[in-house]
């Protein structure tokens, strides 16, 4: 089947350049070399400011992973029972005449919102990521789906306070003394960034790490700081207190630019340090000592991540440090504030509306949480149930918290399930119909970069192997089958490029589409030093640092800053953790993308078997020796893992990676498994780090 709308222009020989778009921070820029219209080589760009000729670990073989033999390169359909993941070979026209038929049948039975789509960031590049995708579904008027798994919850809580997510430079953190890096683990997730931070150390910058676990970046930081897990909203409390009560905070900034100060010098009195101290797990000395470090040390810069996303009042942990930097008007200076996602910068820049067409939505058209997946799926009393879903850009079987209830819910014969992949995964492995995906050195697309001020144009370097698509094509095609006629489901790749570059705003004069095919990257044209709250300059109501949010009282949460413990902690609910005495953090691994790359051989050689990391006190209570079969569990699940008795956990807590596929694991079981589905105080994501289990011998 030809394409509808698109046509790729790649060179039988040469180099092209591309972006990577995996869910990072750094969106790589890289130069593939092309012969007689095969990929040869993958190599970072030399010329760009971040890349820098640099990729990580599980990017420079990126090659194998386009041409691996277990690609899916043509439409399949299910032949075996769901999860067997037996499939035949099917014309593209008949996948797409099948599937069309049965979610037409869907909507005159059931209606439209019988049906869901399911993706999120398995794809970053704008066109793969939210295009035709939701223009499809908007007009198809299916259910609708919140996709708050990361990165909405930090975004939300840093805006409760400043009004937007809005933070420095990240590059400016070359100039900064003094350098919080908090709930990140700068060295694998963010790679390109630790260069920046290693001058500014190399400048003098003194490199502080919070973080319950010893990660690499925390091995070689200057100080580690081991909060429990769930309790960073205390330690900055317990800061505000050292720093309001020794008058160090800034209060000429304090005077001028924030809300509130009266209120939250209220607050935190009941913070002292050696309250902060039982909440933490810290000594009332370290949380005294840092607190006068970062308000007497400029320029102080805080860096914030993932890591503290996944916790239920992660919005008002955020919400929480984001006080600090105003506190001590750390944002007067260069390299001084805080940090998270550049996407604030880029949702005000690019022209996203035309890039989704938000006013082809229905609001009055019921949305679900992706955090809740499984309940969603097995709920018998949902009317009408979910009787078809389409998955793409996502991995739910392994992904999603409550993992067994996801399971429960694919299993179902009586649901419709469409991939779109490159492999086969664990969620394709229950899918009625999979259509192949290209990668990106396959299809046009563009990037953003989140972490940095950079954005790629993505340029195909060779063309599609098989009979494989990008997103945009697929919903193409999908819709041409539907009989769906509205002109916007059939807008050109370049088209769509085009009209997101075309906002106006000047922070992208010159980059256009001419600009991005020729350089390939650009930087976003802030003005040089900038400070964006130097002055004020807040978006919330008050226009100021919101100490005291009017606006979070009047939606039924605290104004002010806050310490709660989860319902699932060992505080929250003392009973459940009699029979669950150990908190889980499920970590990032070095060698995976979330949960891509799981399949290749190579990566997982390099990454090596998964493990449970648990504290030797935790180890010797339950007889468990380095290197036993152990069995972690609780009332979602169970599985087996080889334990490593180790103290880069503190005692009371155990990790184990994030990413692996039950299928691969050499035990079985992934981690999601056990962890919970509850959702965040605001921003929609979950509480996967608010999980208690306990660990036995294996019988």
């Amino acid at each position: 089947m030809k394409s509808i709308t698109s046509a790729y222009d790649t060179p039988a020989d040469g180099t092209v350049r591309g972006i990577c778009s995996h869910d990072c921070p750094d969106s790589c820029v890289w130069e593939v070399k092309v012969e007689d219209g095969k990929a040869i080589t993958l190599r970072g760009d030399p010329d760009h400011p971040i890349t820098k000729g640099g990729l990580c670990a599980k990017v420079n073989p990126f090659l194998e992973r386009v041409y691996s033999p277990e690609r899916v390169l043509y439409p399949l359909r299910r032949v075996g029972k769901k999860g067997e993941g037996k499939f035949e070979r099917v014309s593209w026209e008949q996948a797409l005449t099948e599937v069309s038929n049965r979610l037409m049948s869907d909507i005159e039975t059931y209606g439209a919102s019988s049906i869901l789509p399911y993706s999120f960031a398995g794809s970053q590049g704008l066109l793969q990521f939210a295009s035709l995708d939701r223009r499809f579904f908007s007009l198809l008027r299916a259910s609708r789906l919140d996709r708050g798994l990361c990165g909405e919850t930090a975004s939300a809580g840093i805006s409760a306070t400043q009004g937007n997510a809005k933070g420095i430079d990240p590059e400016d953190l070359r100039h900064s003394k003094f350098i919080v890096l908090w709930g990140t683990n700068t060295m694998v997730n963010n790679l390109h960034l630790w260069r920046t931070i290693q001058e500014a150390k190399n400048n003098g910058a003194k490199i502080v790490v919070i973080d319950p676990i010893r990660t690499r970046t925390a091995a070689v930081a200057d100080w580690h700081i081991r909060p429990l897990p769930g309790t960073d909203a205390a330690l900055a409390l317990g800061m505000m207190h050292v720093i309001i009560q020794e008058n160090l905070y800034d209060q000429a900034y304090v005077a001028a630019h924030t809300l509130g100060f009266e209120k939250l010098k209220e607050r935190v009195a009941d913070y002292a340090p050696p309250a902060a101290a039982l909440m933490t797990g810290l000594s009332a000395e370290e949380i005294e000592e840092f607190a006068r470090a970062y308000a007497t040390i400029s320029p102080a810069a805080i860096r914030v991540l993932i890591g503290m996303e996944h916790h239920e009042h992660g919005a008002m942990m955020f919400r929480t440090i984001a006080c600090l930097p105003g506190l001590i008007g750390a944002w007067r200076d260069l390299g001084g504030g805080m940090t998270r996602s550049a996407f604030a910068y880029w949702g005000d820049a690019l022209n996203l509306e035309a890039l989704m067409r938000p006013d082809l939505e229905d609001e009055t058209i019921r949305c679900f949480n992706m955090a809740k997946l499984g309940e969603v799926l097995t709920d018998k009393d949902l009317k009408p149930q979910i009787r078809s879903m389409i998955v793409y850009n996502c991995n739910p079987a392994t992904i999603t918290p409550n993992q067994s209830k996801v399971k429960e819910g694919l299993q179902n014969e009586d649901l419709f399930t469409v991939v779109l992949e490159q492999f086969i995964t664990e969620t394709a492995r229950y899918a009625d119909y999979v259509f192949p995906a290209t990668t990106e050195v396959e299809h046009l697309d563009i990037v953003p970069s989140w972490g940095f001020l950079y954005i790629g144009l993505n340029k195909p370097a060779i063309a599609p192997l098989g009979e494989a698509v990008p997103n945009t094509e697929f919903f193409r095609r999908l819709a041409h089958s539907m009989n769906m006629s509205d002109p916007c489901l059939f807008d050109s790749d370049e088209q769509i490029i085009r009209d997101v570059l075309s906002g106006g705003h000047p922070w992208l004069d010159g980059i256009n589409y001419e600009h991005l095919i020729e350089k390939g990257w650009a930087r976003l044209r802030l003005p040089e030093g900038w400070r964006p709250f130097s002055d004020g300059g807040f978006t919330t109501i008050s226009g100021k640092l919101e100490f005291y949010s009017q606006t979070l009282a009047e939606q039924g949460f605290d104004p002010l800053p806050v310490f709660k413990p989860s319902q699932e902690s060992p505080a929250g609910d003392p009973e459940l953790a009699a029979r669950f005495p150990l908190t889980l953090i499920t970590t990032k691994s070095m060698h995976f993308l979330n949960s891509s790359y799981v399949n290749m051989r190579r990566q997982r050689n390099s990454e090596g078997d998964p493990t449970l990391e648990l504290h030797p006190e935790d180890a010797r209570a339950r007889d468990i020796q380095n290197g036993d079969v152990v069995r972690i569990f609780n009332d979602r699940g169970s599985y087996e893992i080889e334990a490593r008795v180790t103290d880069r956990v503190r005692p009371g807590l155990v990790t184990v990676p994030f990413a692996w596929w039950s299928s691969l694991a050499p035990l079985g079981g992934s981690a999601n498994l056990l962890t919970n589905d509850i959702l965040s105080d605001w921003g929609g994501g979950a509480g996967f780090h608010d999980t208690l289990v306990d660990v036995a011998t294996r019988p």
